[in-house]
């Protein structure tokens, strides 16, 4: 487990055992995560998305109480995937950090509850699996415009993104902000 520049959001990269007959490892530890946080993570919902090229999902987050954390892997083909700071009050508030995750390194990333999270699918399909703390709920569901100039998310940008009509119709950091829908650090 590794911890990234914005706090409650980390990195865990597996150990992979190979052989003749392919690979095998941990993607997921309790254990490891609990020792790194100093908490659990509860296990109500696993999600799978799958994408194609272009597909760019969020800036996403849930209201806190109770929020939704989230580890996310990439189980087949390459994504980038981009937590943001969404907290008000957060020291690094706005900011945003990016990890490729994919079906080489089978790196995972957690997210703690408040945090927003998006990624944008590199290869030609690529397949999602999300663990999350909570059930979904869509009303208590919000979204950050992805292509926020202020937030100046980095996509490697390859043409128009494809998003969903709730995606491009999400606010900016700044109008969910003063809309006050953002979570409190």
């Amino acid at each position: 487990m590794k911890h990234l520049s914005i706090s409650g959001a980390l990195v865990y990269t597996p150990r992979i055992h190979s052989d003749p007959r392919g690979d095998f490892l941990e993607s997921f530890r309790a254990a490891d995560l609990r020792e790194a946080l100093g908490q659990s993570m509860d296990l109500a919902q696993v999600n799978c998305s799958v994408s194609k090229r272009g597909v760019l999902r969020g800036v996403h987050f849930a209201d806190v109480p109770p929020g939704q954390a989230k580890y996310v892997m990439c189980v087949s083909g390459e994504v980038l995937d981009v937590v943001v700071d969404v907290r008000v009050g957060s020291p690094t508030f706005g900011r945003w950090e990016a990890v490729r995750l994919n079906d080489v390194s089978r790196c995972g990333i957690y997210l703690s509850e408040g945090l927003g999270h998006a990624f944008m699918a590199l290869s030609e399909s690529a397949t999602v699996l999300y663990l999350c703390s909570t059930t979904y709920d869509p009303a208590r569901e919000h979204g950050v415009h992805p292509l926020d100039p202020d937030l100046g998310i980095e996509w490697p940008l390859d043409g128009e993104p494809i998003l969903s009509a709730k995606d491009a119709a999400a606010p900016t950091l700044k109008q969910a902000r003063e809309a006050g829908i953002l979570p409190s650090w």
